[in-house]
């Protein structure tokens, strides 16, 4: 048997191009006493994935050069070795990287039910963008009934999630999404009060007009003139919870911060990154109550399914393009 993988050959300056990544095709090795065999489905593709690239401190050390690219995978154990916390035809989920196979120990891969909710769903709504979601709105955003709520990247697939979160808990919830058609979604189907295109807007003109009391909450996925112009709009001991920096990532050059950063000293606010690994041993609870919301038709779910690990780059970019509806999903079994 062979395995086709993504391997990571370079470290991108800018935006990654046909020279990141190579896709290799190897032997998958015999399995080793207490080892499993995991055919991949579907793997994850996530912003956070062009971070894990640079060669720099983060919470989390860089992807290996010549290594497979990292990324959560969910898929079935098709061999096992004598492991006796698997069966054969267990739905498992880990950080499986971009390929078809894994060989593992089990250690780090969790079982999961697919009679619940379908792979891609775990990969999304009730995987790490879903965790990212609640913790990051319920645990650091801490949000109260009545908080005014504003959320960046609000069509993407921690926003989504953020924003439907809110409404749950009581919330008025503006979101900011690029283009009518991402904005008619956030507001029509998932049920945000207001949405701001922010490609055909003024950011702080819209702002103005849809927040005019204010934000108690920011939930910032994207960075950039976007964090810039919601931090003019914090109320009095307002929370900014920094997730992501879509808008920055690519650059060639520094970081743009942000520069109405005195608003947090004027209102006393906070603002505090969060990252969703720190919040591994209560993914349990936060699983069984999303699970609940999405039977009850609270929560919705949308994923953006593409084919083929040959198409890695190529999915990978619409990240960054804008180009999908949802949480991007790549399916690698043939």
């Amino acid at each position: 048997m062979t395995n086709k993988q993504i391997i990571l050959k370079n470290r991108p300056k800018g935006f990654p191009d046909e020279n990141t990544w190579k896709l290799e095709e190897n032997d998958i090795p015999e399995l080793e006493e207490g080892e499993i065999l995991i055919q991949h489905h579907y793997i994850s593709l996530d912003p956070a994935m062009r971070g894990w690239m640079n060669d720099t401190k983060s919470y989390i050390p860089p992807v290996e050069l010549d290594h497979v690219m990292r990324a959560g995978a969910i898929g079935k154990v098709i061999k096992n070795n004598n492991n006796p916390k698997f069966d054969i035809g267990d739905c498992v989920t880990s950080w499986g990287g971009v390929q078809q196979y894994s060989v593992s120990n089990g250690d780090g891969w969790f079982k999961v039910d697919e009679k619940l909710a379908s792979m891609p769903m775990y990969l999304g709504a009730l995987g790490m963008p879903g965790m990212t979601a609640y913790f990051g709105i319920l645990e650091v955003g801490n949000i109260k009934e009545g908080d005014i709520v504003l959320v960046s990247g609000a069509a993407g697939a921690v926003g989504a999630i953020v924003g439907q979160i809110a409404k749950i808990k009581g919330c008025t919830v503006i979101g900011i999404a690029g283009g009518q058609e991402k904005c008619n979604y956030i507001k029509n189907e998932l049920g945000f009060d207001e949405a701001i295109d922010y490609k055909s807007e003024n950011i702080y003109s819209a702002l103005k007009k849809k927040c005019p009391k204010g934000i108690d909450v920011y939930f910032d996925n994207v960075g950039g003139v976007i964090l810039d112009a919601a931090l003019s709009k914090l109320r009095m001991h307002a929370k900014v919870v920094i997730c992501g920096a879509i808008s920055q990532y690519n650059n060639k050059n520094k970081i743009n911060g942000p520069s109405n950063y005195l608003s947090l000293l004027v209102t006393r606010s906070t603002m505090q990154g969060m990252v969703v690994m720190d919040y591994t041993k209560d993914f349990g609870k936060a699983a069984k109550e999303m699970s609940t919301w999405l039977q009850e038709g609270k929560l919705k779910s949308r994923e953006d399914i593409y084919e083929g690990i040959e198409n890695f780059r190529e999915t990978y970019n619409r990240l960054f393009t804008g180009e999908k509806n949802g949480k991007l999903v790549l399916k690698v079994i043939e």
